[in-house]
Parts: C-alpha cells; structure tokens; sequence
C-alpha cells in the first residue's frame, strides 16, 4: 500500500518537472509574444516609411506634372503671342502695299484721264481741219469726176 505522503511526493515528483516545463512554456510564450510585439513595431515603423515615401514621391510627381503643365502653358501662350504679333505685322504691311496699290492705281487713273482729255482736246482741234479736207478732198473728187464726164462727152 502506498502511503499519503509517499503519494504526495510521487505527486510532487511528477509535478516538480511539469511545473518547470510551465515555466519554460510561459517564459517561451512571454518572449514569442514579445518577439511578435517587436516585429509588429518593426513592420509599423517599415510600413509609416513606405507610406511616407510614397506621399513624398506622390507630391513629387505632382509638383513634377504642375510645372510640365505650366511649362507648356507658358509655351503656347508664347506661340500664340509670336503668331499674333506675326499677323499684326503681316496685316501692317497688307495695308501699306494695299494703301501703295490704291495710290499707284489712282495715279495711273489720272494719266490715263488726263491722256484721254488731251486725245479729245486734239481730235476737237483737228475736226474742222479733217472735215474741210474731207470736204475739200470730195469737191476734188467730184470735179474730177466731171472733168472726165464732160471729155468723154
């Protein structure tokens, strides 16, 4: 028969090693979760870095894409100011070579009435001298006419 307090100490020897492997068990998991708690942190802090980088390169590429944008928004307003001032030229000289041509055109007008005034002035003069030729030339034509009439007779 086994006695109590051989029982107790068989008891206590069996606890004894378990006990220690409680122990062990507790430290092991105090550690794991401190461990875990440790690489926790560490992933938080990677992962606040990556989202800062990815604000940063965000921002980046933003100021980047703004200054692209205003950049070529200063360019066009260049062209279109170059075209515009290319055109005020262009329609400046238009209107000096139109204002020429009207001029030149004018004057030619003028010549061509005043040659047209002194054609009319001379054929004015000399009507009555071509119409006593004439005249002069038909009587000419009809004595002679008669002359040979009156021969032949």
């Amino acid at each position: 028969m086994v006695t109590q307090a051989r029982q107790e100490t068989t008891a206590q020897q069996l606890t004894s090693p378990l006990d220690s492997i409680r122990k062990g068990m507790v430290i092991l998991e105090k550690s794991e979760f401190a461990n875990l708690r440790a690489e926790n942190e560490k992933m938080t802090i990677e992962l606040e870095q990556v989202k800062q980088q990815s604000i940063n390169e965000t921002s980046r590429i933003r100021a980047d894409n703004k200054l692209d944008i205003n950049l070529e928004r200063s360019r066009v307003t260049g062209t279109f100011t170059d075209q515009g001032k290319k055109r005020m030229d262009a329609t400046t000289e238009f209107t000096k070579k139109d204002a020429k041509t009207k001029s030149v055109i004018s004057e030619i007008g003028n010549k061509i009435d005043t040659e047209i005034a002194s054609l009319k002035t001379r054929m004015d003069s000399n009507k009555p001298a071509t119409i006593r030729y004439f005249a002069a030339s038909v009587f000419t034509c009809l004595a002679t006419a008669l002359e040979f009439y009156r021969i032949w007779k």
